[in-house]
């Protein structure tokens, strides 16, 4: 009898769901991949554009990544259009994701 141990990506609590800070980590090093920063560039209260010069393209490329990378832990995962010009910093993006995602967790 051995002991299942799981991976660093299912040891999350809620049954694979992200908490706050996983969310801005994933967040922080998809946006750091996209603009070629350092991840220790961006802060929460980062704004998208006016402090990481990011632009819409590089927005769309983050909304992908985060929509894939939610989709591997929960049901249906979306960033609807609408919402994304409520998006301004990555605090924003850090809050809607955990809210959606708290949401989302079950089919």
């Amino acid at each position: 009898m051995s002991a299942v141990t799981p991976t660093s990506d299912e040891s999350t609590s809620n049954g694979g769901a992200l908490d706050r800070q996983a969310v801005f980590t994933l967040i922080r090093e998809r946006l750091a991949d996209i603009l070629e920063i350092e991840p220790s560039a961006i802060s929460e209260g980062a704004s998208f554009t006016d402090d990481l010069d990011a632009d819409s393209l590089a927005l769309i490329e983050l909304v992908e990544a985060i929509e894939e990378e939610m989709n591997e832990r929960t049901t249906g995962f979306r960033i609807e259009d609408e919402d994304l010009e409520d998006l301004k910093t990555v605090r924003d993006a850090v809050d809607y994701v955990v809210e959606r995602a708290g949401g989302a967790s079950k089919s």
